[in-house]
């Protein structure tokens, strides 16, 4: 029998790409006979505080000597004294989805003092499972060797072609992911109101309850730009709904500061539309040149020039859809992907 114990902060359930990629994994290694039992943390992560740490001492101590545990970094990152304390008896292995301290927004001492407890836990685990080749690479500067590191991307699943709005309707704009600062929906605002002379709606589909005063920032951005008839708040929604978006979309947009890959980004032009996005992080090696086009993270004009570009040229949509959708064709779907994880847990022996 092959076991395994996933240890998440708070529901498996929650709609966001690192979330889903987990989720996709557990039920995944499940259908090839794995027996995946989730851990799933009440408590502020990545932390530290001492109430969390508590909370994720408590769930591993609970788990029988040998087992294999699979530690997402939002809930391992921040204790790596826990998991030394645990390193010598359990089969530790720590995904990373990207790097703690590179969250947008963060105070430089918070960055800087996450960032060292997260290569602090590194050191104690078998192996890191990071969810691009980007991020894997960054594990080189953490001390990680080319041995216990493993690339592991999200599988892209065939998607039917977006049929954009109705022929009387204009060009929507889609916009998918948590309204949080590291998203760049302000930026993405900002950018439109110098976009009222061209014809275009706009939809933010994503949560508002992670950071609500960002989303205040992001909503008075709106209204102070008189945008509120031109841009739709979709919120955080179940997959048909989110299908719906997508089918109905001419344009994604995305000005993420930074991704540790961008699922977002692979689902939108497995749909064949062309993408904005930014250089931020991996999203360079995730969206490749001929399906979009990428600007610095928060330039805002920029992003105004790409879209506006973008919104007058039928054409150089369809180009870069269809680039983006051949492309996508040849990535790994998620059961491959599903087996590359697997590997990994199998390969790294104490």
């Amino acid at each position: 029998m092959r076991e395994l114990f996933l240890v998440v902060p708070g529901s498996l359930e929650q709609r966001t790409g690192g979330y889903r990629y987990d989720a996709r994994m557990v039920a995944g290694l499940r259908n090839r006979g794995w027996v995946v039992q989730v851990c799933e943390l009440d408590g502020d992560f990545p932390g530290p505080n001492a109430a969390a740490e508590r909370v994720l001492e408590a769930a591993l101590a609970g788990i029988l000597d040998g087992r294999t545990v699979l530690l997402d970094g939002l809930a391992a990152g921040g204790f790596p004294d826990v998991l030394a304390r645990h390193a010598s008896r359990l089969r530790l292995i720590y995904l990373l989805h990207h790097p703690l301290g590179l969250e947008t927004g963060l105070e430089p001492a918070r960055a800087a003092e996450l960032i060292e407890s997260e290569r602090r836990a590194v050191q104690e685990v078998l192996g890191v499972v990071a969810t691009s080749t980007f991020t894997a690479g960054q594990l080189v500067d953490w001390g990680v060797s080319a041995e216990r590191r493993r690339a592991v991307p999200p599988g892209v699943e065939s998607r039917p072609p977006a049929k954009g709005p109705d022929p009387d309707e204009p060009p929507r704009i889609l916009c998918v992911g948590s309204v949080v600062p590291r998203k760049g929906q302000l930026e993405l605002v900002q950018a439109l109101a110098q976009l009222q002379a061209d014809d275009w709606r706009a939809v933010l589909v994503g949560s508002r309850s992670r950071d609500p005063g960002y989303v205040q920032r992001v909503e008075d951005a709106v209204l102070g730009a008189g945008l509120g008839d031109r841009i739709e708040w979709g919120g955080e929604c179940d997959d048909a709904t989110l299908d719906g978006w997508y089918e109905r979309a001419s344009l994604f947009v995305l000005a993420s500061a930074y991704e540790g890959f961008g699922i977002a980004y692979t689902e939108a032009m497995a749909r064949g539309l062309p993408v904005i996005g930014t250089h931020g992080g991996a999203i360079p090696t995730t969206v490749p040149e001929q399906a979009g086009v990428l600007v610095p993270p928060g330039d805002v004009q920029a992003l105004a020039a790409a879209i506006s570009q973008l919104l007058a040229d039928p054409d150089a949509r369809c180009r870069m859809g269809q680039a983006g959708r051949a492309s996508m064709a040849a990535c790994p779907d998620w059961q491959q992907a599903v087996a590359s994880l697997e590997q990994a847990l199998l390969g790294w022996r104490p």
